[in-house]
C-alpha cells in the first residue's frame, strides 16, 4: 500500500518511511505543501500521513484544498498539535484519523490499517479470497490451511489489489505502491510479482485487464469487497 507522508523534518520523516516500509508499505515523502500538492496530483496513494506545520503553509489549509478538490483518500494527521481544540479543527478539515507527537510506531501502523479498512468497506482485516485466507493487518496469507509466504513486494501488490476492491489498477499505479516514486527499477518488475503471486495463490487471483493493467479476478473482487 501506498503512503503519502507530508514530513518537514528530514530525520523524522525518514525515521517514519523506514518504519512502514518494514510493514509493507510504500512510502513517499513530501517535506512542503508545494511538493505534496504536485505528489498528489502525479500518483496515486492509498492513505495520507500529515504533518500540519509546514515550511510554506498550514497543512489544515492543504487538507482542505484536498478535500474540496475531491481528493477522497484517508488522511491521518500527524502533529505535536495536542489540544482538543486542534483535533476538532484537524477532523472539521476532513481528517480521518488524528495522531499526536510523540508517538509509537506500531500505533501509526495499526491506525493506518484500520483507516485503509474502512476505505475498503470492511469491518475486519480477514478476507477470503476462494482457497486463500488473507489477514490484511498482518500479510499473513493462508491457501488450503497452508501459510504461503510472500515477499514484501508481493505483498504490497496483493494489498494493493485488496485495497481497490475490483477496480483496474494501471501498471503506473502498481509501480508506485511497490516502490514509490523515487526508485528506479525495470519496467517488467511489476508483471514479475504479478506472475510469482498466480503461482503460489493461484492463476486467477490476479485478471490482466490488457492495455489497462491488473485487478483482482472477478470472483475473488466480489469476496474481498
Amino acid at each position: 500500500m501506498h503512503i503519502l507522508l507530508v514530513e518537514d523534518n528530514a530525520l523524522v520523516a525518514s525515521g517514519i518511511r523506514t518504519g512502514l516500509m518494514l510493514h509493507g508499505f510504500s512510502c513517499d515523502i513530501a517535506s512542503d505543501m508545494a511538493s505534496a500538492v504536485y505528489s498528489a496530483a502525479h500518483r496515486h496513494f492509498d492513505a495520507c500521513v500529515l504533518d500540519l506545520g509546514l515550511p510554506d503553509g498550514d497543512g489544515i489549509d492543504l487538507l482542505r484544498q484536498w478535500r474540496e478538490g475531491r481528493k477522497d483518500f484517508p488522511v491521518l494527521i500527524l502533529s505535536a498539535r495536542d489540544t482538543m481544540g486542534d483535533k476538532v479543527l484537524g477532523f472539521e478539515s476532513g481528517s480521518d484519523d488524528y495522531l499526536t507527537k510523540p508517538f509509537e510506531l506500531q500505533e501509526l501502523v495499526l491506525r493506518l490499517h484500520a483507516l485503509l479498512r474502512r476505505a475498503r468497506g470492511g469491518a475486519t482485516d480477514l478476507l477470503q479470497l476462494g482457497l486463500c485466507q488473507v489477514n490484511t493487518a498482518t500479510g499473513e496469507v493462508f491457501r488450503d490451511g497452508e501459510r504461503v509466504e510472500l515477499a514484501r513486494r508481493e505483498w504490497a501488490l496483493l494489498s494493493s489489489l485488496l485495497q481497490a476492491r475490483g477496480r483496474v489498477l494501471s501498471l503506473a499505479q502498481l509501480h508506485d505502491s511497490l516502490y514509490g516514486f523515487d526508485l528506479d527499477v525495470g519496467s517488467n518488475a511489476v508483471n514479475v510479482h504479478v506472475h510469482h503471486l498466480r503461482k503460489k495463490l493461484g492463476p486467477d487471483v490476479i485478471e490482466t485487464v490488457r492495455g489497462t493493467g491488473f485487478r483482482l479476478g472477478a470472483r475473488y473482487g466480489e469476496s474481498a469487497a
